[in-house]
């Protein structure tokens, strides 16, 4: 009843601050997934994608928020307030990871969690409970984000020399605090009531902005997928894994095999499909949540394929994965043709010879893992063909349309097979034998000779089992 009877704050202060809440996690949403492509680092890449998602999460809930607050028109696309422009765009143009990650995770986040916990703290408990729900909410995805960020750091000050220099980073994250100060309410500022609501009568108390250092020069995404040095032969196509997993005369068990490797390969969507959503920013927000939600799925996908060969006790960097499918269609295809090709490739996997039947090949396959994996994903991919049904086939006629066109834009897809080959990029090495073998080590069980001598790569077809364009 003490805390009942305290007035709190009125639903003008409550909505600016929410939006300025609202406007760092959507902020951040696309910040993080403009690094996934170019960071080479197989943990920053998944982390980025599940904080991405996360942040996209409590935008949207916040959005919702704030419709209920007597707020039309609810202005919250508009461009953040200058000091909080100055410190996204200072995060978004930090150069190097290292740099980037203690700002975000030393910094940014950790303000933003300052922010969440003081407006608990000032805001009517009774009359603003949905708010508070929400706000603890954000803050239990938040602490997650923070506890990887707080791993991530300290196991980087036991490096030596440290990945970025201290003393600079010191002095950016200051500047970064003091633009967050500038920005009124996001540090937790409150106005006792019956006090001027406009924000502006807040912003003109708070001290200048600091100079910009990193975005002088504007932020410009970078198309190029990049890996750490566990992720050897990348351009390597020596392999079809689907050529095997749809051969009748291969075992379920060695199949599994099969699905672990497209599981960890698949985080070449997240880097293909984060240039769809930097490229198409100015989307209606729906559209972003939904493609961000299977952004993360996708690299989640990464995670059980990678989880998959560790539970064998196999290798997975011994293994080739190659980015050759999101390094050409992000040189190749504009956004709206790559999220073709997506919808085409996650309409093609609903018929009973997709994921379905990839699961049973799980199910008779006597690895449990595999099975649970695979009845996820399968899950999963179908939430996917929803997604483009909403977002992508509503731009045509009709689904034939869109699917036609998805079939197009994928064959005009140059796989440069022989081009990397004749560049000495990659000799196509059939890794296959070597995995088969460890794996029949873990099964005690001789390798069948049929399946050792299995040796389809990508050199005429696709995933899909079509042939690339014969001009490739």
């Amino acid at each position: 009843m003490n805390q009942a009877i305290q007035p709190g704050m009125a639903v003008e202060e409550c909505v600016a601050w929410l939006k300025r809440l609202h406007t760092l996690f959507r902020d951040l949403h696309l910040i993080l997934v403009g690094r996934i492509t170019s960071e080479p680092c197989f943990e920053l890449k998944t982390a980025f994608s599940l904080h991405a998602w996360l942040c996209a999460e409590q935008a949207t809930a916040l959005r919702n928020r704030v419709s209920e607050l007597r707020e039309p028109p609810l202005g919250l696309d508009l461009p953040p307030e200058p000091g909080l422009a100055w410190a996204l765009d200072e995060l978004r143009a930090a150069p190097g990871t290292a740099l980037f990650c203690t700002a975000l995770y030393g910094a940014v986040l950790p303000t933003l969690r300052q922010s969440l916990v003081s407006y608990c703290a000032v805001s009517q408990p009774l009359a603003d409970a949905p708010s508070l729900r929400l706000v603890r909410h954000a803050l239990l995805d938040l602490d997650d984000m923070l506890d990887f960020g707080r791993r991530l750091l300290l196991g980087w000050e036991q490096l030596a020399p440290p990945p970025c220099d201290p003393s600079l980073a010191s002095t950016w994250t200051g500047e970064l605090q003091q633009a967050f100060s500038a920005s009124g309410l996001l540090a937790g500022t409150h106005r006792p009531p019956g006090a001027d609501p406009s924000p502006d009568s807040t912003i003109a108390r708070q001290p200048p902005l600091p100079a910009r250092r990193f975005s002088q020069t504007p932020w410009q995404f970078d198309p190029l997928p990049r890996r750490d040095a566990r992720f050897r032969d990348p351009y390597n196509g020596g392999v079809n894994p689907e050529a095997f997993l749809y051969d009748p005369a291969f075992l379920a068990r060695d199949k599994t095999l099969m699905l672990f490797y497209k599981r960890l390969r698949e985080i070449d969507v997240p880097e293909m499909m984060a240039s769809i959503l930097v490229e198409s920013r100015d989307k209606p927000w729906e559209f972003l949540h939904a493609m961000t939600r299977q952004l993360w799925d996708e690299a989640r996908h990464s995670l059980m394929g990678q989880v998959g060969f560790v539970a064998l006790g196999i290798d997975w960097t011994q293994i080739p994965v190659n980015f050759t499918w999101s390094l050409n269609l992000n040189t190749q295809l504009t956004a709206q043709e790559r999220h073709a090709v997506l919808f085409f490739i996650e309409q093609g996997l609903m018929p009973r010879t997709g994921k379905r039947f990839e699961w049973e090949v799980a199910q008779q396959s006597g690895v449990p893992l595999a099975a649970t994996f695979q009845d996820f994903d399968w899950a999963d991919e179908v939430l996917h063909a929803q997604i483009g049904r909403e977002w992508y086939v509503t731009d045509f006629p009709d689904l034939n349309h869109a699917l036609a066109y998805g079939d197009r834009c994928w064959s005009r897809v140059m796989s440069h097979w022989r081009e990397y080959l004749d560049q000495g990029l990659t000799q196509h090495h059939n890794w296959w034998p070597d995995v088969y073998r460890q794996a029949c080590q873990v099964w005690n069980t001789p390798p069948d000779p049929g399946t050792l001598a299995f040796r389809e790569n990508y050199s005429q077809l696709r995933a899909d089992l079509k042939e690339f364009s014969s001009s490739d």
